[in-house]
């Protein structure tokens, strides 16, 4: 009987997918984006978190926040107590967050691309627990979380 099943499933399914390849089309793509949605942070090496989760982690867990905008955005407003180096600098400015490489590290900008380069050149240097703030700066704002202005 598995057998007789299999053998009509699979021919009622080709024609299916053949009469309707747009719709199969559309879900293997659905999949696909999903796959990919769960599998990136692992590729990335690091989690990208809400800002709520933010906040948690720096009341529990004492994170570091490192903002990597240019000069003119930190100044205009940006999460409190955040080390500010600019994205084109972090390479050469490493050694500022070296007492920071077993600490939570939450890195941001104001959308998220260059925070996620900037979470992989950490990853890279050996800093073990990196967290990307998903969203950047926009998504703090949104969330109406507080910015300071030095």
């Amino acid at each position: 009987m598995l057998a007789q099943l299999s053998g009509g499933g699979m021919q009622q399914f080709f024609e299916f997918t053949v009469n309707n390849w747009f719709l199969f089309l559309a879900l293997v793509i659905v999949l696909t984006l999903l796959g990919m949605n769960m599998i990136r942070p692992k590729l990335l090496g690091f989690k990208e978190v809400k800002p709520a989760e933010v906040v948690q982690l720096i009341n529990r867990d004492d994170a570091v926040i490192l903002d990597v905008r240019d000069n003119s955005d930190f100044e205009k407003g940006h999460i409190l107590n955040a080390h500010h180096i600019p994205f084109g600098l972090v390479e050469e400015r490493l050694h500022e967050l070296e007492k920071y490489k077993a600490s939570p590290l939450v890195v941001y900008c104001e959308a998220g691309q260059q925070s996620a380069r900037a979470g992989a050149i950490l990853q890279k240097q050996g800093f073990t627990s990196v967290y990307k703030l998903s969203g950047g700066l926009s998504a703090w704002k949104s969330a109406n979380f507080p910015l300071s202005v030095e």
